[in-house]
């Protein structure tokens, strides 16, 4: 049986750094998680002489065996996400200053310039239960806002430390 607290090497994703045993971290789902771990490395489709690109993976273990449902994304789509993850918490916590409805006429959360164009991020209007769904994010963007915002003081730091 393999060691599901360690990020496996063998497989298509190449780690160069990880977080092994993941699971006590894991948010709200600490102890209870299929997530095992989080690498960073060389992506699984790169090849190492000619097309080369970094990206991140997490690691999930079914108990029985590492899970097709693992994810891995090319770095700058982690700080896309992290992005989008700052700027919706912002919205959230402003939300109060109008409805629903008038959110859902201009649905707009922020508009991030990016490689001379833009990132925009906007509420899923085409969601047919979008009004309900807003709702249950925004209480769950709460419940979780502990180690949400643990780790965003973290990620505040480590981009000070780098000059940002």
């Amino acid at each position: 049986m393999e060691d599901s607290s360690k990020v496996p090497h063998t497989l298509k994703h190449k780690p160069v750094v990880v977080v092994d045993d993941y699971t006590s971290i894991d948010g709200r789902h600490a102890q209870n998680t299929d997530a095992k771990g989080l690498s960073i490395g060389l992506a699984q489709w790169s090849d190492r002489r000619n097309y080369r690109e970094l990206s991140a993976k997490v690691w999930r273990y079914t108990g029985e065996k590492w899970s097709r449902q693992s994810e891995e994304l090319p770095l700058h789509r982690v700080l896309d996400l992290a992005i989008m993850i700052c700027k919706s918490k912002k919205f959230f916590v402003e939300r109060y200053r109008a409805s629903t409805e008038e959110h859902l006429k201009t649905p707009r959360v922020a508009q991030i310039a990016l490689q001379g164009h833009a990132m925009n991020i906007h509420l899923a209007t085409e969601n047919p239960r979008i009004a309900e769904d807003i709702e249950i994010f925004d209480e769950q963007l709460r419940k979780d806002d502990e180690f949400l915002s643990e780790r965003l003081r973290r990620l505040a730091e480590a981009l000070q430390e780098l000059g940002y």
